[in-house]
């Protein structure tokens, strides 16, 4: 496939979807992208997801398709299964959810009944959409009962608690897993919840599920989970899919849950994508970048705390940290991240743990490292753009500072090419 000439010949017949793709490469080349779920894929992935298996139907499963010529897609999602297997040291893989959402809807409809209980994380406090917030689909239809941090002692969850909790409402799934927690999870206490009230374990790791891979942060299935669900950009770096990991008790159900059960033809070209990045994982060098993404965001955080910034926490434990912009700076989340596009900073707004604020003017932003690391950011990288963003952030009404901080931004940024575009 030539992609010069299909990007040319996109060009001539349809320039303003055109002029956006080529406006989008000069957005990510120029500035710094330090939201913590997004990351620089690789250009194996470009080539697979937009290739010739964007044509082809495949539904059904390896082997036990409802269409034929399906050879090549046979040995594609195989590929991604077993990779997923091993990386991830589970049993079962299925690698078929369009998304983490879909990959949630199919794992509780796998198991729930409506009306059935599910004990989560409060989205204030770190939790996801799909993990039971009553806006979402899901949370009107299960009853989802959730758990809480102490922000002052560092984010701790308190297990006795939890347990008092389990034991009152008797959840169906005992669920670990957030979208804004910059800590690591003792996966053997929520285990211990679970088998005292006879709960399946699921944990979501779609955030770190990059960082399990490599090795840097725990692997829930090392303590006996039941179930693991992950998204497959984010930290792994890959195309933007989702993957149901489980034991094989649970292999049919899972598999029947996410088709015919709630999808119906897989993206083919997305699954050859997984399994190129899955492949990527499995490599040495994966490790090293994981740990460095750690070491990455620890100095971004001290940078931070240290220049004036209140993090919830107090630090981090993976690769992202959530600020509270009104403590620290009087900006709410909204005005931050307005402040730091300014100066091609790009972050996102954030509730902070039981905020006062609406979600849509929170009083804080979630920032991350993963986009930096990809790029061969470092360390003393992470320190300086820490120190600009607490210097705009405590003056953002000074013109001549974020005009200055972003000429010396975009200077940096040409010493780290992003992969797949320069």
């Amino acid at each position: 496939m030539d992609y010069n000439k299909h990007f040319e010949l996109l060009k001539k017949t349809d320039p303003d979807i055109y002029n956006a793709l080529i406006g989008e490469e000069r957005r990510e080349k120029n500035g710094i992208e330090l939201i913590p779920s997004e990351n620089y894929t690789y250009p194996e992935v470009f080539v697979t997801n937009g290739s010739v298996l964007t044509n082809k139907y495949a539904e059904g499963y390896p082997g036990r398709r409802y269409y034929g010529g399906q050879k090549y897609t046979d040995i594609v999602e195989s590929l991604a299964i077993e990779r997923a297997k091993k990386l991830f040291k589970c049993e079962h893989a299925n690698v078929q959810p369009l998304s983490g959402s879909p990959m949630n809807q199919a794992t509780y409809l796998a198991f729930l009944k409506p009306g059935d209980t599910v004990l989560g994380m409060d989205l204030s406090h770190g939790g996801h959409l799909t993990h039971g917030h009553p806006v979402s689909h899901m949370g009107k239809i299960f009853n989802f009962v959730r758990y809480k941090t102490h922000p002052n002692e560092k984010g701790r969850i308190d297990f006795d608690e939890l347990m008092k909790v389990a034991k009152e409402t008797k959840p169906k799934i005992v669920l670990c897993g957030y979208t804004s927690y910059p800590r690591d999870y003792d996966y053997s206490d929520f285990k211990k919840v679970a088998d005292e009230v006879g709960a399946i374990t699921m944990a979501d790791v779609s955030h770190i599920g990059g960082l399990i891979a490599g090795g840097v942060m725990r692997n829930p299935f090392d303590y006996g989970f039941d179930i693991v669900t992950t998204t497959t950009h984010k930290s792994l770096r890959g195309p933007r899919g989702g993957m149901i990991l489980c034991k094989k008790e649970f292999a049919d159900i899972i598999d029947k849950s996410v088709f015919p059960g709630l999808q119906g033809g897989p993206h083919m070209n997305t699954i050859s994508a997984i399994a190129v990045t899955l492949e990527k994982a499995l490599q040495p060098e994966f490790k090293e970048y994981t740990a460095q993404i750690l070491r990455n965001a620890k100095a971004l955080a001290e940078t931070l705390m240290k220049n004036g910034a209140k993090l919830i926490t107090d630090g981090t434990d993976n690769h992202m940290m959530v600020m509270d912009t009104t403590a620290s700076f009087g900006l709410g989340g909204t005005e931050s991240e307005n402040v730091l596009d300014e100066v091609e900073i790009t972050t996102n707004k954030q509730v902070i743990p039981d905020d006062p604020n609406p979600p849509l003017r929170p009083s804080g932003i979630r920032l991350g490292t993963p986009c930096a690391t990809t790029r061969g950011m470092k360390e003393d990288e992470m320190k300086q753009i820490g120190k600009w963003m607490t210097d705009v952030l405590k003056s953002p009404e000074d013109k001549e500072l974020k005009a200055k901080v972003k000429t010396e931004l975009e200077e940096l940024c040409k010493d780290f090419p992003v992969p797949g575009i320069d």
